[in-house]
This record gives structure tokens, C-alpha cells and sequence, in this order.
């Protein structure tokens, strides 16, 4: 996890919490969080980042749409980022 981007981060919570959530709705929990417009050209690429990295898998929905869901991988690295997070604050 260390050597993702923060908005990499944030995706892979978006979509650890969410039932395999399309790229429309990750986009829409994204804009809520950040308060701006994020454009294809940002989230696409960072969403294929964390498909290469394995720690999210890709499917299809239907023929235009695609769906992302948290892997094992991806799971274990949230569970080391809270743990490290918790040394430092107290939640």
C-alpha cells in the first residue's frame, strides 16, 4: 500500500465498502468525498492501477459497464494501513 497514491487509497475504501460498485458510483462516492468534479481521465487509470496491482478485481456487469470488487490482497493491505494508523491515532 505504500506505494499507491492517496487517491488510490481512497478508491480502494470506496470500493471495500461498497458491493462490487460500478465506475459511475465510485466516481460519484469519490466527487462526494473530495467536493470537485473527478474526470475519466483520473479515475480510470488509477482503478486500473489497482487492478494491475491486484488488489482489485474487474468484472462486467453488462456489455458498458464494469464493476470493481476488493481482493484478498486488497483486504490485507486496508488491515496493515489501520494497523499502522493506529499506532499514531487513536479512533
Amino acid at each position: 500500500m505504500d506505494d499507491l497514491t492517496g487517491f488510490q487509497r481512497d478508491l480502494l475504501y470506496v470500493i471495500a465498502g461498497s458491493d462490487q460498485p460500478s465506475g459511475q458510483e465510485i466516481k460519484g462516492e469519490a466527487e462526494t468525498y473530495y467536493d470537485s468534479e473527478i474526470n475519466h481521465g483520473r479515475l480510470y487509470p488509477n482503478l486500473d492501477t489497482l487492478v494491475n496491482k491486484a488488489l482489485v478485481e474487474k468484472g462486467q456487469l453488462d456489455r458498458r459497464t464494469n464493476y470493481y470488487a476488493i481482493t484478498d490482497e486488497g483486504e490485507e493491505c486496508l488491515r496493515e494501513r489501520r494497523e499502522w494508523t493506529s499506532q499514531y491515532v487513536d479512533y
